[in-house]
């Protein structure tokens, strides 16, 4: 397997599962609504709704990690980083995903694991309400989330050598863009003509790479 498919399998995996993680806000967002009615239109509010809430934010943003890292969307303060060299910023990531990045992720997938453990082991239940649902199963998101980041930050790590080696970053699988969407929009509109429709596209196209310094490589689909 070449690294380049070796990257994109596992930005694959990442995608994948943030992908399917979204959908934990349509559900998210419907029980919001329905307790919302319960509570004040026939007053009758739901005890464990507060935990069932926390349990499935934190599912989404534990689970969305690998995904975000993946698409190069972690917020980070680049004043400096983006006016570096390709090789420059590889060089900076290497030494941070080594002193930081993989201490920290594994730290929490060791500490995850037992946690999740212990939860399983005694039948854990919420003591925030009466009766409160059980979080083992919460819980074990811990380490599973942990682990889909360390994938990640792995893949991340060879591409700051091959950035090391070669001068440019690889490329990353695409996914969509805003810039995707601003042209779908443009298609369909009858009050932009095809010039202005054009400079609006490629605007976009230049904010977006001035945004993403490291660069997001050519689109791959497959």
């Amino acid at each position: 397997m070449s690294v380049r498919r070796l990257l994109h399998t596992i930005d694959g995996i990442s995608t994948w599962v943030g992908k399917a993680t979204a959908w934990l806000m349509i559900l998210l967002m419907s029980v919001v609504c329905i307790e919302v009615f319960k509570r004040y239109a026939v007053n009758m509010p739901t005890a464990w709704i507060f935990d069932a809430e926390n349990m499935m934010y934190g599912s989404l943003f534990m689970l969305a990690g690998a995904y975000t890292l993946a698409q190069n969307a972690h917020v980070r303060g680049d004043f400096l980083y983006s006016s570096m060299r390709p090789r420059t910023q590889a060089a900076l990531d290497l030494v941070l995903y080594f002193v930081f990045f993989i201490p920290g992720i594994a730290a929490l997938i060791y500490a995850g694991y037992f946690y999740a453990a212990d939860s399983w082991a005694i039948n854990e239940h919420s003591n925030v309400t009466a009766e409160g649902p059980p979080v083992y199963h919460f819980k074990t998101v811990i380490p599973i989330a942990g682990a889909l980041i360390m994938l990640q930050g792995i893949a991340e790590i060879i591409r700051c050598i091959v950035c090391l080696k070669t001068g440019e970053w690889p490329s990353r699988l695409a996914d969509v863009a805003e810039t995707d969407v601003i042209e779908e929009q443009l298609a369909h509109s009858e009050f932009v003509d095809e010039e202005s429709r054009k400079l609006a596209i490629e605007g976009a196209q230049r904010i977006d790479e001035m945004a993403r310094q490291r660069g997001m490589g050519g689109d791959l689909n497959t």
